[in-house]
């Protein structure tokens, strides 16, 4: 049982209430999307647990895996980046921290994240375009460093 009733969240229930955030903040409700805001906080905090362990423990791999087939499957990447100019501090730096984990994750010899952003261009563009704008220039510029690290993201960047 976990303490002080905080319930542990399965990959796919914290990807889940991730999109429903975000898709609140894309709609634009003034009151239901300040509290979005707060929500979106709260699952890039679960996700950013699963993904870097939490209180000593590892990361479980298996939950890892989960979580990122997740993000992929309920398109929550290219959202995360439509929706940054209006997060906090905070869950911007947590955004960039998950993005390149992501794109510095590997399964053998294969880079999913690479993979997955290669087949959806639009993704990359939005960055770019995210570089101009000042409030998540610095966040937009973080993540593009890292994507011109990988060959097939740079030939699509530039």
């Amino acid at each position: 049982m976990p303490l002080f009733g905080k319930s542990h969240k399965s990959p796919g229930e914290i990807v889940r209430n991730l999109r429903e955030a975000l898709l609140l903040i894309e709609k634009g409700q003034d009151r239901k999307s300040e509290k979005a805001v707060e929500e979106v906080n709260r699952w890039l905090q679960a996700s950013k647990s699963i993904i870097y362990g939490q209180d000593n423990q590892e990361p479980n791999t298996e939950q890892i895996s989960q979580l990122v087939q997740e993000i992929y499957n309920a398109s929550v990447l290219p959202l995360l980046i439509r929706q940054l100019t209006k997060l906090d501090f905070e869950s911007k730096k947590d955004v960039a921290l998950i993005f390149n984990n992501l794109l510095r994750r590997q399964i053998g010899t294969r880079s999913p994240t690479v993979e997955y952003l290669c087949a959806r261009p639009e993704i990359l563009m939005t960055l770019v375009r995210g570089y101009e704008v000042s409030e998540i220039a610095l966040t937009c510029g973080t993540m593009l460093r890292e994507c011109i690290r990988h060959e097939h993201l740079a030939k699509i960047i530039l």
